[in-house]
C-alpha cells in the first residue's frame, strides 16, 4: 500500500497518509492512458471548420456556352470545381470529432496517471486549503511552504474552492486550481506535479473504488 506525507497548509507534516493500492498502486496502462488523452483532446475540438460546395457558391446558374459546336469543352456552371472560384470538393463541414470511451476505460486512464504521479514522487498531498482574502501573495507562500515549483496542479473538492481561492491563483503562471471532480487526465498530465487535499484523496478512492 503506497503512503504519501500529509502536510498542513503551512507545510509542516501531519502523519503519513495510506493510500488505497486499487487507485494509487496500480501499474499504469500507457495504451489507455494514449486512448483516454486522445479522447478528451477529440472532444475538446471546434470542429468549426466549413468550406463550400458547387451548390452553395453564388452564381453559376446559367450554362457558359452552349454544348455542342464551339471546339471548346462542354461546361454546365462556372462554379464547377475544375474553375477559379467553383467549389471544394469534399472539403471539411462542420462535425463533431468526439467519440465515447468506457466508463471502466476512462477510471483505469484516472487511476493509472494517479499512480504514475505517486510512483514518480510528483504527488502532495495537504489536509486542506483555506484562504481568508484575496492575495496571490499568500498562494504562492502556501507552494512555497509545501516546497512545490514549476507548473503545478492544485486539485481540491468543491467546498475548499471558494472565490478566494480561485482568485489567489488565478494569476500565478503554471498553476491550475481545479475541483476533483473536473480534473481530467489530460490536464493532470499537462503538469509536473499534483497537490491533493485529503478531501480530494477522499473523493478519488470513493468513485473509483
Amino acid at each position: 500500500m503506497p503512503t504519501i506525507a500529509l502536510l498542513n497548509q503551512s507545510g509542516e507534516k501531519i502523519k503519513n497518509l495510506k493510500l488505497s493500492d486499487e487507485i494509487f498502486g496500480i501499474e499504469p496502462n500507457r495504451q489507455v492512458i494514449y486512448d483516454v488523452v486522445n479522447c478528451q483532446r477529440a472532444a475538446m475540438r471546434q470542429g468549426t471548420h466549413d468550406t463550400k460546395g458547387r451548390s452553395e457558391v453564388r452564381g453559376g446558374g446559367r450554362k457558359p456556352w452552349r454544348q455542342k459546336g464551339t471546339g471548346r469543352a462542354r461546361q454546365g456552371s462556372i462554379r464547377a470545381p475544375q474553375w477559379r472560384g467553383g467549389g471544394v470538393v469534399f472539403g471539411p463541414t462542420p462535425r463533431s470529432y468526439a467519440f465515447k470511451l468506457n466508463k471502466k476505460v476512462k477510471q483505469l486512464g484516472l487511476k493509472s496517471v494517479l499512480s504514475y504521479k505517486v510512483k514518480e514522487e510528483k504527488m502532495v498531498a495537504v489536509d486542506a486549503i483555506k484562504f481568508e482574502e484575496v492575495k496571490t501573495k499568500n498562494f504562492l507562500k502556501f507552494l512555497n511552504d509545501i516546497k512545490v515549483e514549476g507548473k503545478a496542479m492544485v486539485v481540491c473538492t468543491r467546498e475548499e474552492l471558494t472565490e478566494q481561492a480561485v482568485l489567489s491563483a488565478r494569476n500565478i503562471p503554471g498553476v491550475f486550481l481545479t475541483p476533483v471532480d473536473n480534473a481530467s487526465v489530460y490536464e493532470i498530465l499537462c503538469y509536473d506535479k499534483m497537490v491533493l487535499t485529503a478531501g480530494a484523496v477522499a473523493y478519488y478512492e470513493e468513485e473509483l473504488k
